[in-house]
Protein backbone atom coordinates (compact mmCIF):
# COMPACT_ATOMS: atom_id res chain seq x y z
CA UNK A 1 0.00 0.00 0.00
CA UNK A 2 3.37 2.48 0.24
CA UNK A 3 3.33 2.05 -3.69
CA UNK A 4 -0.69 2.79 -4.16
CA UNK A 5 -0.41 5.84 -1.39
CA UNK A 6 2.90 7.43 -3.90
CA UNK A 7 0.69 6.72 -6.64
CA UNK A 8 -2.57 8.35 -5.10
CA UNK A 9 -0.61 11.30 -4.00
CA UNK A 10 1.46 11.86 -7.35
CA UNK A 11 -2.03 12.57 -8.93
CA UNK A 12 -2.13 15.50 -6.92
CA UNK A 13 1.06 16.83 -7.49
CA UNK A 14 0.76 16.33 -11.21
CA UNK A 15 -2.43 17.94 -11.11
CA UNK A 16 -0.95 21.54 -9.15
CA UNK A 17 2.75 21.07 -11.66
CA UNK A 18 0.85 20.58 -15.00
CA UNK A 19 -1.08 23.69 -14.32
CA UNK A 20 1.91 25.75 -13.35
CA UNK A 21 3.53 24.39 -16.72
CA UNK A 22 3.41 27.97 -17.66
CA UNK A 23 6.59 29.01 -16.06
CA UNK A 24 8.20 26.81 -18.14
CA UNK A 25 6.43 28.30 -21.54
CA UNK A 26 6.51 31.73 -20.42
CA UNK A 27 10.25 32.11 -19.82
CA UNK A 28 11.05 30.59 -23.18
CA UNK A 29 9.71 33.11 -25.61
CA UNK A 30 11.16 36.27 -23.95
CA UNK A 31 14.14 34.81 -23.35
CA UNK A 32 14.72 33.71 -27.32
CA UNK A 33 13.66 37.14 -28.56
CA UNK A 34 16.00 38.90 -25.69
CA UNK A 35 18.49 36.66 -27.10
CA UNK A 36 17.74 37.80 -30.52
CA UNK A 37 18.17 41.01 -29.69
CA UNK A 38 21.23 40.68 -28.31
CA UNK A 39 19.78 42.40 -25.08
CA UNK A 40 21.50 40.46 -22.14
CA UNK A 41 19.80 42.76 -19.38
CA UNK A 42 16.74 41.93 -21.02
CA UNK A 43 17.52 37.94 -20.92
CA UNK A 44 18.73 38.01 -17.41
CA UNK A 45 15.85 40.05 -16.10
CA UNK A 46 13.53 37.32 -17.76
CA UNK A 47 14.62 34.71 -15.22
CA UNK A 48 14.81 36.85 -12.33
CA UNK A 49 10.83 38.18 -12.82
CA UNK A 50 9.72 34.53 -13.35
CA UNK A 51 11.56 33.24 -10.70
CA UNK A 52 9.99 35.62 -8.58
CA UNK A 53 6.62 34.34 -9.86
CA UNK A 54 7.96 30.70 -8.97
CA UNK A 55 9.25 31.36 -5.79
CA UNK A 56 6.11 33.27 -4.61
CA UNK A 57 4.11 30.24 -5.96
CA UNK A 58 6.01 27.53 -4.74
CA UNK A 59 5.81 29.58 -1.32
CA UNK A 60 1.78 29.89 -1.41
CA UNK A 61 1.53 26.07 -2.39
CA UNK A 62 3.93 25.08 1.33
CA UNK A 63 1.06 27.42 2.61
CA UNK A 64 -1.90 26.38 1.84
CA UNK A 65 -0.54 22.55 1.82
CA UNK A 66 -3.12 21.55 4.20
CA UNK A 67 -6.22 22.59 2.42
CA UNK A 68 -4.72 20.88 -0.87
CA UNK A 69 -4.17 17.71 0.93
CA UNK A 70 -7.80 17.43 2.41
CA UNK A 71 -9.63 18.49 -0.46
CA UNK A 72 -7.37 16.28 -2.52
CA UNK A 73 -7.40 13.09 -0.74
CA UNK A 74 -11.27 13.21 -0.44
CA UNK A 75 -11.48 13.66 -3.74
CA UNK A 76 -9.69 10.60 -4.28
CA UNK A 77 -11.03 7.08 -3.58
CA UNK A 78 -8.52 5.07 -1.53
CA UNK A 79 -8.45 2.50 1.44
CA UNK A 80 -7.10 4.31 4.48
CA UNK A 81 -3.77 2.83 4.93
CA UNK A 82 -3.22 4.05 0.98
CA UNK A 83 -4.53 7.30 1.86
CA UNK A 84 -2.38 7.77 4.68
CA UNK A 85 0.76 6.37 2.81
CA UNK A 86 0.08 8.97 0.33
CA UNK A 87 -0.82 11.79 3.46
CA UNK A 88 3.17 10.80 4.35
CA UNK A 89 4.53 11.22 0.98
CA UNK A 90 2.69 14.66 0.69
CA UNK A 91 3.83 15.91 3.74
CA UNK A 92 7.57 15.26 2.75
CA UNK A 93 7.37 16.20 -0.82
CA UNK A 94 5.41 19.50 -0.55
CA UNK A 95 8.39 21.09 0.92
CA UNK A 96 10.16 21.03 -3.00
CA UNK A 97 7.83 22.76 -4.15
CA UNK A 98 9.51 26.12 -4.59
CA UNK A 99 12.35 24.20 -6.41
CA UNK A 100 10.31 22.56 -8.41
CA UNK A 101 8.57 25.92 -9.69
CA UNK A 102 11.92 27.56 -9.75
CA UNK A 103 13.22 24.77 -11.80
CA UNK A 104 10.54 25.28 -14.44
CA UNK A 105 12.04 28.24 -15.07
CA UNK A 106 15.50 27.79 -15.19
CA UNK A 107 14.81 25.21 -17.69
CA UNK A 108 12.59 27.64 -19.74
CA UNK A 109 15.42 30.17 -19.58
CA UNK A 110 18.30 27.68 -20.67
CA UNK A 111 15.93 26.51 -23.46
CA UNK A 112 15.24 30.09 -24.59
CA UNK A 113 19.03 30.55 -24.83
CA UNK A 114 19.70 27.65 -26.82
CA UNK A 115 21.32 25.68 -23.76
CA UNK A 116 19.53 22.32 -24.21
CA UNK A 117 22.19 20.46 -23.27
CA UNK A 118 22.53 21.95 -19.94
CA UNK A 119 17.90 21.30 -19.24
CA UNK A 120 19.59 17.64 -20.32
CA UNK A 121 22.00 18.10 -17.19
CA UNK A 122 19.84 19.38 -14.92
CA UNK A 123 17.38 16.28 -15.80
CA UNK A 124 19.88 13.80 -14.86
CA UNK A 125 21.02 15.65 -12.00
CA UNK A 126 17.30 15.67 -10.45
CA UNK A 127 16.45 12.22 -11.65
CA UNK A 128 19.83 10.63 -10.77
CA UNK A 129 19.54 11.81 -7.18
CA UNK A 130 15.84 11.04 -6.83
CA UNK A 131 16.62 7.22 -7.38
CA UNK A 132 19.66 7.69 -5.25
CA UNK A 133 17.71 9.20 -2.16
CA UNK A 134 15.07 6.89 -2.93
CA UNK A 135 17.28 3.47 -2.32
CA UNK A 136 19.04 5.43 0.55
CA UNK A 137 15.39 6.48 2.35
CA UNK A 138 13.40 3.74 1.43
CA UNK A 139 15.73 0.73 1.38
CA UNK A 140 18.12 1.53 3.84
CA UNK A 141 16.34 3.35 6.28
CA UNK A 142 13.13 2.27 5.74
CA UNK A 143 11.01 5.38 5.26
CA UNK A 144 8.60 3.98 3.01
CA UNK A 145 6.51 6.86 1.46
CA UNK A 146 7.47 9.48 3.27
CA UNK A 147 10.86 8.47 2.11
CA UNK A 148 10.05 8.47 -1.20
CA UNK A 149 8.30 12.30 -0.79
CA UNK A 150 11.55 13.54 1.00
CA UNK A 151 13.79 11.86 -2.04
CA UNK A 152 11.83 13.87 -4.57
CA UNK A 153 12.03 16.96 -3.02
CA UNK A 154 15.64 17.37 -2.63
CA UNK A 155 16.24 16.03 -5.66
CA UNK A 156 14.31 18.69 -7.00
CA UNK A 157 16.73 21.54 -4.80
CA UNK A 158 19.70 19.63 -5.82
CA UNK A 159 18.80 20.25 -9.66
CA UNK A 160 17.98 24.16 -8.68
CA UNK A 161 21.51 24.37 -6.92
CA UNK A 162 23.25 23.13 -9.81
CA UNK A 163 20.87 25.36 -11.80
CA UNK A 164 22.90 28.51 -9.98
CA UNK A 165 25.82 27.11 -10.20
CA UNK A 166 25.46 27.17 -14.11
CA UNK A 167 23.96 30.78 -13.86
CA UNK A 168 27.29 31.70 -11.52
CA UNK A 169 29.80 30.73 -13.87
CA UNK A 170 28.05 32.20 -17.09
CA UNK A 171 26.44 35.12 -15.96
CA UNK A 172 27.93 35.87 -12.32
CA UNK A 173 25.74 37.40 -9.51
CA UNK A 174 27.14 40.67 -9.67
CA UNK A 175 25.55 41.51 -12.95
CA UNK A 176 21.82 40.12 -11.57
CA UNK A 177 22.46 42.45 -8.42
CA UNK A 178 23.11 45.41 -10.64
CA UNK A 179 19.23 44.68 -12.13
CA UNK A 180 17.26 44.43 -9.30
CA UNK A 181 16.18 47.59 -9.19
CA UNK A 182 14.53 47.35 -13.14
CA UNK A 183 12.68 43.69 -12.07
CA UNK A 184 9.49 45.62 -11.01
CA UNK A 185 8.93 48.31 -14.30
CA UNK A 186 5.41 48.32 -14.42
CA UNK A 187 4.61 47.75 -18.13
CA UNK A 188 7.46 44.53 -18.14
CA UNK A 189 5.67 43.01 -15.05
CA UNK A 190 1.86 43.44 -16.99
CA UNK A 191 3.20 41.91 -20.09
CA UNK A 192 5.16 38.95 -17.82
CA UNK A 193 1.60 38.34 -15.71
CA UNK A 194 -0.67 38.76 -18.92
CA UNK A 195 1.47 36.34 -20.84
CA UNK A 196 1.55 33.49 -17.92
CA UNK A 197 -1.80 34.12 -17.37
CA UNK A 198 -3.22 33.19 -21.33
CA UNK A 199 -0.65 29.92 -21.16
CA UNK A 200 -1.91 29.45 -17.88
CA UNK A 201 -5.95 29.46 -19.05
CA UNK A 202 -4.79 27.27 -22.19
CA UNK A 203 -3.73 24.88 -19.81
CA UNK A 204 -6.49 24.65 -17.87
CA UNK A 205 -8.84 24.16 -21.11
CA UNK A 206 -6.74 21.55 -22.49
CA UNK A 207 -6.87 19.39 -18.96
CA UNK A 208 -10.23 20.07 -18.80
CA UNK A 209 -11.07 18.77 -22.80
CA UNK A 210 -8.94 16.08 -21.36
CA UNK A 211 -10.68 15.31 -18.24
CA UNK A 212 -14.15 15.47 -20.06
CA UNK A 213 -12.84 12.71 -22.59
CA UNK A 214 -12.56 10.38 -19.94
CA UNK A 215 -15.74 11.54 -17.45
CA UNK A 216 -17.24 10.26 -21.01
CA UNK A 217 -15.17 7.19 -21.62
CA UNK A 218 -16.18 6.09 -18.20
CA UNK A 219 -19.61 6.74 -18.89
CA UNK A 220 -19.66 4.73 -21.96
CA UNK A 221 -18.74 1.98 -20.17
CA UNK A 222 -15.52 0.28 -18.18
CA UNK A 223 -14.21 -1.25 -21.23
CA UNK A 224 -14.16 1.76 -23.18
CA UNK A 225 -12.18 3.88 -20.56
CA UNK A 226 -10.01 1.07 -20.52
CA UNK A 227 -9.01 1.42 -24.29
CA UNK A 228 -9.19 5.09 -24.40
CA UNK A 229 -6.74 4.81 -21.81
CA UNK A 230 -4.28 3.08 -23.43
CA UNK A 231 -4.91 4.95 -26.84
CA UNK A 232 -3.97 8.55 -24.80
CA UNK A 233 -1.05 6.73 -23.56
CA UNK A 234 0.07 7.01 -27.10
CA UNK A 235 -1.09 10.38 -27.41
CA UNK A 236 1.23 10.89 -24.75
CA UNK A 237 4.41 9.21 -26.01
CA UNK A 238 3.94 11.14 -29.18
CA UNK A 239 3.92 14.12 -27.24
CA UNK A 240 7.52 13.06 -25.99
CA UNK A 241 8.82 12.63 -29.39
CA UNK A 242 7.75 15.32 -30.47
CA UNK A 243 8.22 17.55 -27.77
CA UNK A 244 12.03 18.06 -28.47
CA UNK A 245 11.30 19.60 -31.61
CA UNK A 246 8.14 22.04 -30.29
CA UNK A 247 11.36 23.54 -28.05
CA UNK A 248 13.53 23.69 -30.36
CA UNK A 249 10.64 25.49 -32.82
CA UNK A 250 10.06 28.11 -29.73
CA UNK A 251 13.56 28.94 -28.75
CA UNK A 252 14.26 29.57 -32.85
CA UNK A 253 11.24 31.41 -33.51
CA UNK A 254 11.74 33.93 -30.49
CA UNK A 255 15.51 34.44 -31.88
CA UNK A 256 14.47 35.29 -35.66
CA UNK A 257 11.73 37.54 -33.79
CA UNK A 258 14.00 39.10 -31.87
CA UNK A 259 16.94 39.45 -34.81
CA UNK A 260 13.52 40.83 -36.67
CA UNK A 261 13.78 38.05 -38.99
CA UNK A 262 10.49 36.77 -40.04
CA UNK A 263 11.59 35.93 -43.76
CA UNK A 264 12.82 32.80 -41.80
CA UNK A 265 9.30 32.00 -40.15
CA UNK A 266 8.23 29.61 -43.78
CA UNK A 267 11.16 27.61 -43.69
CA UNK A 268 11.34 26.81 -40.01
CA UNK A 269 7.47 26.15 -40.37
CA UNK A 270 8.13 23.87 -43.10
CA UNK A 271 10.64 22.16 -41.93
CA UNK A 272 9.16 21.92 -38.09
CA UNK A 273 5.89 20.76 -39.36
CA UNK A 274 7.04 18.09 -41.60
CA UNK A 275 9.28 16.60 -39.17
CA UNK A 276 6.05 16.71 -36.49
CA UNK A 277 3.80 15.43 -38.54
CA UNK A 278 6.15 13.07 -39.91
CA UNK A 279 6.91 11.98 -35.94
CA UNK A 280 2.89 11.80 -35.34
CA UNK A 281 1.89 9.49 -38.82
CA UNK A 282 4.74 7.10 -38.11
CA UNK A 283 3.98 6.60 -34.07
CA UNK A 284 0.45 6.26 -35.15
CA UNK A 285 1.00 3.56 -38.09
CA UNK A 286 3.43 1.58 -36.33
CA UNK A 287 0.79 1.20 -33.90
CA UNK A 288 -1.98 0.43 -36.41
CA UNK A 289 0.01 -2.47 -38.16
CA UNK A 290 1.52 -3.72 -34.57
CA UNK A 291 -0.93 -3.34 -31.85
CA UNK A 292 -0.58 -6.58 -29.92
CA UNK A 293 2.89 -6.59 -29.03
CA UNK A 294 2.79 -2.59 -28.29
CA UNK A 295 -0.57 -2.75 -26.97
CA UNK A 296 0.58 -5.51 -25.12
CA UNK A 297 3.60 -3.44 -23.58
CA UNK A 298 0.76 -2.12 -21.50
CA UNK A 299 -1.10 -3.95 -20.38
CA UNK A 300 -2.03 -8.01 -20.65
CA UNK A 301 -5.61 -7.85 -20.68
CA UNK A 302 -6.24 -9.83 -24.12
CA UNK A 303 -9.86 -9.12 -24.35
CA UNK A 304 -9.22 -5.03 -24.20
CA UNK A 305 -6.03 -5.48 -26.83
CA UNK A 306 -8.98 -7.23 -29.46
CA UNK A 307 -11.89 -4.99 -28.60
CA UNK A 308 -9.11 -1.99 -29.14
CA UNK A 309 -8.79 -3.18 -32.82
CA UNK A 310 -12.20 -1.10 -33.53
CA UNK A 311 -10.66 2.22 -32.75
CA UNK A 312 -7.10 1.62 -33.80
CA UNK A 313 -7.66 3.77 -37.17
CA UNK A 314 -8.44 6.74 -35.53
CA UNK A 315 -5.33 7.16 -33.98
CA UNK A 316 -3.93 8.50 -38.14
CA UNK A 317 -6.06 11.66 -37.96
CA UNK A 318 -5.64 12.18 -33.79
CA UNK A 319 -1.72 11.98 -34.35
CA UNK A 320 -1.27 13.91 -37.54
CA UNK A 321 -3.54 17.09 -36.11
CA UNK A 322 -2.30 17.00 -32.78
CA UNK A 323 1.77 17.04 -33.98
CA UNK A 324 0.37 20.07 -35.69
CA UNK A 325 -0.88 21.35 -33.16
CA UNK A 326 1.92 20.77 -31.01
CA UNK A 327 4.45 22.51 -33.38
CA UNK A 328 2.11 25.59 -33.38
CA UNK A 329 1.60 25.92 -29.71
CA UNK A 330 5.92 26.04 -30.05
CA UNK A 331 6.10 28.07 -32.43
CA UNK A 332 3.24 30.80 -31.05
CA UNK A 333 4.65 30.33 -27.60
CA UNK A 334 8.60 31.10 -28.92
CA UNK A 335 6.59 34.93 -30.38
CA UNK A 336 4.91 35.44 -27.26
CA UNK A 337 1.54 35.49 -28.70
CA UNK A 338 0.00 34.10 -25.63
CA UNK A 339 -3.48 35.10 -26.25
CA UNK A 340 -3.51 33.06 -29.95
CA UNK A 341 -2.53 30.33 -27.92
CA UNK A 342 -5.66 30.64 -25.27
CA UNK A 343 -8.02 31.30 -27.84
CA UNK A 344 -6.51 28.48 -29.83
CA UNK A 345 -7.34 25.92 -27.11
CA UNK A 346 -11.06 27.01 -26.00
CA UNK A 347 -11.90 27.61 -29.32
CA UNK A 348 -10.99 23.80 -30.10
CA UNK A 349 -12.71 22.83 -26.74
CA UNK A 350 -15.82 24.85 -27.31
CA UNK A 351 -16.51 24.59 -30.74
CA UNK A 352 -14.38 21.40 -31.75
CA UNK A 353 -15.18 18.61 -28.92
CA UNK A 354 -17.79 20.22 -26.91
CA UNK A 355 -20.83 19.77 -29.75
CA UNK A 356 -19.22 16.37 -30.94
CA UNK A 357 -18.84 14.93 -26.90
CA UNK A 358 -22.46 15.43 -26.45
CA UNK A 359 -23.49 13.58 -29.73
CA UNK A 360 -21.33 10.79 -28.33
CA UNK A 361 -23.36 11.33 -25.25
CA UNK A 362 -26.63 11.57 -26.73
CA UNK A 363 -25.77 8.31 -28.93
CA UNK A 364 -24.01 6.66 -26.17
CA UNK A 365 -20.78 6.06 -28.78
CA UNK A 366 -17.21 5.81 -28.52
CA UNK A 367 -16.29 6.37 -31.78
CA UNK A 368 -18.09 9.76 -32.25
CA UNK A 369 -15.96 10.72 -28.89
CA UNK A 370 -12.93 9.84 -30.83
CA UNK A 371 -14.17 12.16 -33.34
CA UNK A 372 -14.64 14.85 -30.99
CA UNK A 373 -10.80 14.28 -29.81
CA UNK A 374 -10.15 14.59 -33.57
CA UNK A 375 -12.43 17.96 -34.15
CA UNK A 376 -10.59 19.46 -30.88
CA UNK A 377 -6.77 19.19 -32.13
CA UNK A 378 -8.14 19.84 -35.76
CA UNK A 379 -9.44 23.06 -34.86
CA UNK A 380 -6.89 23.91 -32.27
CA UNK A 381 -4.52 23.50 -34.92
CA UNK A 382 -6.72 25.66 -37.59
CA UNK A 383 -7.15 28.33 -35.22
CA UNK A 384 -3.42 28.99 -35.18
CA UNK A 385 -2.52 27.73 -38.35
CA UNK A 386 -5.24 31.08 -39.90
CA UNK A 387 -2.62 33.57 -37.73
CA UNK A 388 0.62 32.43 -38.96
CA UNK A 389 0.21 34.90 -41.99
CA UNK A 390 -0.02 37.59 -39.36
CA UNK A 391 3.02 36.25 -38.06
CA UNK A 392 5.17 36.42 -41.39
CA UNK A 393 4.11 40.19 -41.93
CA UNK A 394 4.66 41.59 -38.41
CA UNK A 395 8.19 42.64 -37.41
CA UNK A 396 9.03 43.10 -33.94
CA UNK A 397 6.60 42.83 -31.01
Amino acid sequence: YYLAGVALATVIFNLVYRNCNFLRMGTTGPTAQAEGRFDQDSVTLVLLRNGLIALALGLLIILLQYPLREIGFTLLSAAPEVKAAGQDYFNARIWGAPATLLNLVLIGWFLGREKSSKVLVLSAIGNGANIILDYLLIIRWGWASAGAGFATAAGQYLMLLMGMIFIATENGYPQMLALVDKIFDLEAIKSTFKLNGNIWIRSIAGTVTISAFTDLSAYLGTMVLAINTLLLQVMIITFYFIEGLSFATESIAGNFRGQGLTNKFPSLLRLSGASSLGIGLTIASLFVLLPDPLFGLMTNHGEVIDELHHYLLWLLPFLGLSSMAFMLDGYFLGLTEGALLRKGVVTGSLVGFLPVAVASWWFHSSQILWLAMCCYMGVRALALGVQVPKTMRSGNS
